[in-house]
């Protein structure tokens, strides 16, 4: 028997990914300096609770 012709359901097509994080072309973000993060972490820790 040919199940080709039986009719069935069309395979559905695959939504297009999404795109994440930067796009190609885009400006480079650049990161921030770890002393001035390393910084606040330290006054944060001697702050009194």
């Amino acid at each position: 028997m040919d199940y080709s012709k039986s009719g069935g359901s069309p395979s559905a097509k695959p939504a297009p990914k999404a795109k994440r994080g930067a796009q190609k072309g885009a400006p480079k973000t650049k990161a921030p300096d770890k002393s001035a993060l390393l910084a606040r972490m330290k006054a944060a820790a001697q702050k009194p609770s």
